[in-house]
């Protein structure tokens, strides 16, 4: 059995959350690459995303990718009261990329709350790239856009390259 029949997909609860802080670490830290960002003092990276996927807030949703009993990713949700939601953040870690596991989680993901989506990345990072394309393709066939955006108070950064693409109904 392919590893990609092997995914669950679930929300989060409070007692994840020790394992998505350290997913989120790893997340950073493959971002860094493309951002130059630092960690700060005490080690961690920014964490305002992780704050808000754990708030409660009905805006947010998390949701803990596994490969059999292996946690190995996660997707946040944000603008859920939205016309458009947003994937705010996703990862998968490298063991498992190019494997299928990527796929399967944002396919699932976004089933569960079907409309319009967006999500951004950097055209820096050429994984994303080819990802992203993929997962558009594959969701919306030859109905998807891409465009590029400021980031918004960065100007001295290139603009996120942002896909968007609707999720119909089950």
């Amino acid at each position: 059995m392919s590893a990609e029949h092997q995914v669950s997909v679930r929300p989060v609860t409070p007692a994840d959350r020790p394992t998505l802080e350290r997913l989120w670490l790893l997340f950073r830290h493959d971002l860094s690459e493309f951002g130059g960002q630092l960690p700060n003092s005490d080690g961690m990276f920014r964490t305002e995303r992780l704050e808000a996927a754990f708030s409660g807030s009905e805006d947010w949703a998390a949701y803990l990718v596994s490969l059999r009993e292996h946690p190995v990713g996660f997707a946040f949700v944000r603008a859920l009261s939205e016309p458009t939601r947003v994937l705010n953040s996703f990862f998968v870690v490298r063991g498992v990329r190019r494997a299928g596991v990527g796929l399967r989680a944002v396919r699932d993901v976004v089933a569960r709350h079907p409309g319009e989506w967006t999500v951004a990345f950097q055209d820096a990072n050429p994984g994303a790239v080819r990802f992203w394309r993929r997962v558009a393709e594959t969701i919306a066939p030859g109905a998807w856009e891409e465009e590029r955006r400021p980031v918004p108070d960065r100007p001295g950064l290139a603009p996120d390259v942002w896909v968007s693409f609707r999720c119909p109904s089950p």
